[in-house]
């Protein structure tokens, strides 16, 4: 038996980004490993340069997730207006600059530019409860710092972009189970839904009818490159069979 930490995501928009495939974000319909991780090192007040730390605490995250209530998707279309002669700081710590293309075009006062279209997808209107522990669970930070850092985060949290704001505190309290499926199944749902889709780690638990995929949701702190694979299961669970 597992003490299991209850995370709730909910607001009127939330973002599990998935693979960004040119000036379209993508969403997946679970969080993704990275995702917990940078929501609960921002909570704790860590820095982006703490590589180390983060490679750290996502290698230790053992999490499920339950979509209590799926909502809708909704796709927003930005505009950026970048100028050819600007640029910006990466990275590596240096600044960037723009090449020159046949698309910049020249504004009122002669200045070179381009409008940069960009498509981001988002969840409307949904409820997420996360079941997550920490191996070891004696390291630091501990499970019970990480349910402190939710309740009283040092900085402002966001659910996936800075713009999708809870609408609910995080912490939902503890549950103690064998393995992360079972969490899932005996916790209160956050909404009416007698069959949520599941989805968690392969040999946290079985379900009859379930599916086992290979998930790339992790990622690389020090290159901020997402990589590797991780087996997980993903099924719809009977909430009315609750223990």
């Amino acid at each position: 038996m597992a003490t299991h930490l209850l995370i709730r995501l909910e607001g009127p928009l939330m973002a599990f980004g998935g693979e960004t495939i040119d000036n379209l974000g993508v969403i997946r319909d679970f969080p993704a490993q990275s995702m917990l991780t940078g929501l609960i090192a921002n909570a704790l007040g860590w820095r982006r340069e703490d590589a180390a730390a983060h490679d750290r605490l996502q290698a230790r995250v053992v999490f499920g997730a339950r979509l209590d209530r799926a909502g809708s998707r909704m796709r927003e279309y930005q505009t950026a207006l970048l100028g050819m002669n600007d640029s910006g700081w990466t990275t590596s710590g240096l600044p960037e600059g723009r090449e020159q293309s046949p698309s910049y075009r020249a504004d009122r006062t002669g200045r070179k530019v381009l409008t940069l279209q960009r498509y981001r997808d988002h969840h409307a209107d949904a409820a997420v409860l996360i079941a997550l522990r920490l191996e070891p669970a004696d390291e630091t930070p501990t499970l019970d710092a990480v349910a402190n850092a939710l309740q009283r985060p040092a900085r402002p949290l966001f659910l996936g972009r800075k713009p999708c704001l809870p609408t609910a505190p995080l912490f939902a309290g503890w549950i103690d189970a064998p393995d992360v499926l079972t969490a899932l199944r005996d916790a209160v749902p956050l909404a009416a839904n007698a069959r949520p889709r599941v989805m968690w780690p392969a040999g946290e638990g079985e379900m009859p009818g379930a599916r086992q995929i290979d998930l790339c949701d992790e990622r690389n702190w020090t290159s901020g490159v997402h990589g590797g694979w991780r087996p997980v299961c993903e099924g719809n669970l009977k909430l009315e069979e609750r223990t």
